[in-house]
């Protein structure tokens, strides 16, 4: 089983390092509905998988000056806390019950609804930002906009794991449509490494990470 483990970190590994997007919308369900894996579970592990992964990806974007920090910081500032107050929920779930996994369960189903809806419609709401770049409230608000959008995000990825990337940058192309493709996606890479680290470090800490699966997956997505 190990081995197929790491073929599946191999497989999406590589997709993450072309795309920068996938890891949460694929490795979850796929260790989920192949693999047996327990949601909780899931999601703890493939948040820690995808920090470290993405990592690389944010030092490669860097160094091309592929990443706005500014919005970065802006995403991060809404998701960060965002995430700790949501595992502090999760924490204060009954022990034993199999409350956690229920509230993974349909968060996950959620998220990758959302996901699908922002890969089928991306391109529609891309031009409808692009028409509406100007309005008052962008002018104003953007700022503010980017931390709730990244608060979103927050909870959204610590739930399910999914959304740091394809609804990171799908959110990102509505709201700053003149942006260059190649900084949406370093600027999402880049905010998705702290995000998934928190998050998957409470996932941790609430018992919901396999190290041996963490680590067959790691092995895998290295030549990924």
């Amino acid at each position: 089983m190990d081995y197929l483990y790491t073929l599946s970190g191999f497989a999406v590994g590589t997709i993450v390092g072309l795309t920068g997007v996938g890891g949460g919308s694929l490795m979850t369900p796929l260790l989920v509905l192949l693999f047996g894996v327990h949601p909780a579970t899931a999601v703890g592990t493939d948040l820690l998988y995808a920090a470290l992964t993405k990592a690389g990806g944010t030092v490669a974007h860097g160094r091309k000056g592929h990443i706005d920090w500014s919005i970065t910081g802006r995403l991060a500032l809404g998701s960060i806390p965002a995430a700790v107050i949501t595992i502090g929920v999760l924490s204060q779930l009954p022990k034993g019950s199999n409350a956690i996994g229920a509230i993974v369960s349909h968060g996950l189903g959620f998220a990758l609804l959302l996901t699908a809806i922002a890969i089928l419609f991306g391109r529609k709401l891309r031009e409808y930002a692009g028409k509406h770049e100007d309005s008052a409230l962008r002018q104003c608000c953007l700022p503010k906009i980017t931390i709730a959008v990244g608060a979103l995000l927050g909870v959204l990825v610590t739930i399910s794991s999914v959304g740091a990337g394809a609804l990171g940058v799908a959110a990102l192309f509505f709201l700053y449509p003149k942006l260059s493709p190649v900084k949406i996606v370093g600027s999402d890479v880049a905010h998705a490494v702290p995000l998934t680290l928190v998050a998957g470090l409470g996932h941790w800490l609430l018992g919901g990470v396999d190290w041996a699966l963490l680590g067959a997956l790691l092995i895998g997505s290295l030549p990924g």
